[in-house]
């Protein structure tokens, strides 16, 4: 099963996930009504571009909004299971292997330690991302069951690598599960709200650009 995970099918969800999320961006810039939403870009393309970085920048950075800063114990559950699934599988030790071992590129690594303290991180905060889905109404009436699989898939993935690292003796075990569900990660991405990936940047860019020139942008510096 492990050799059928690491070899083509794995190749094929990465395919599944790069060539589904660019289709996914593309249908998003498309969609965007020429008259409402992208008359005025062009001709003031610069201040769009300022509205665009800080919109982006702002939501990156931790606390650099004013919805960041009035929830701050789910800004550091959301950041920190973030982080963590983003860092990590780019530069853990063992997946840097297999780049090398399959594109023959050295990949740089973090140390373990690092990883791990990271791993631990983000599935704590994803536990209490979810924990908070079913706890506040607010939040709970905005989920349905799909949000909550993929969860449970994401945390079944940090979980299931965090073990597999330090149980040698079910190691065959849990990287098995580890990779199964990096793969099924991959190629429901593109079909799920996992597509958040790209189409963060693509709605904070617009929203950017459209407060950086229809609403006050070009005038004043808006707060965000």
């Amino acid at each position: 099963m492990y050799e059928i995970l690491t070899g083509p099918l794995l190749w094929i969800a990465f395919a599944v996930f790069f060539i589904g999320l660019t289709v996914r961006v593309v249908l998003y810039f498309r969609g965007l009504d020429w008259r409402l939403d992208r008359v005025a870009y062009k001709p003031q393309m610069k201040y769009g571009i300022k509205g665009a970085v800080r919109s982006v920048g702002s939501w990156l950075l931790p606390f650099g909004t004013h919805s960041w800063r009035s929830k701050p114990l789910y800004t550091l559950m959301f950041f920190a299971l973030h982080i963590g699934v983003v860092i990590v599988p780019l530069f853990l030790a063992g997946h840097a292997v297999m780049i090398k071992n399959g594109l023959g590129i050295n990949w740089p690594a973090m140390p373990q330690i690092l990883a791990d303290i990271l791993s631990i991180a983000a599935l704590l905060g994803g536990l209490g991302i979810m924990v908070r889905r079913v706890l506040l109404p607010e939040v709970r009436i905005l989920t349905n069951s799909k949000d909550m699989l993929l969860l449970a898939l994401i945390l079944t993935l940090l979980a299931s690598g965090i073990v597999a690292a330090h149980n040698p003796a079910h190691y065959s075990f849990w990287i098995t599960l580890h990779v199964a569900c990096g793969v099924t990660v991959l190629l429901t991405a593109p079909f799920t709200r996992l597509a958040h990936i790209v189409l963060f940047f693509c709605t904070r860019i617009q929203l950017g650009m459209d407060f950086g020139i229809k609403r006050g942008g070009m005038k004043t510096n808006f707060d965000w």
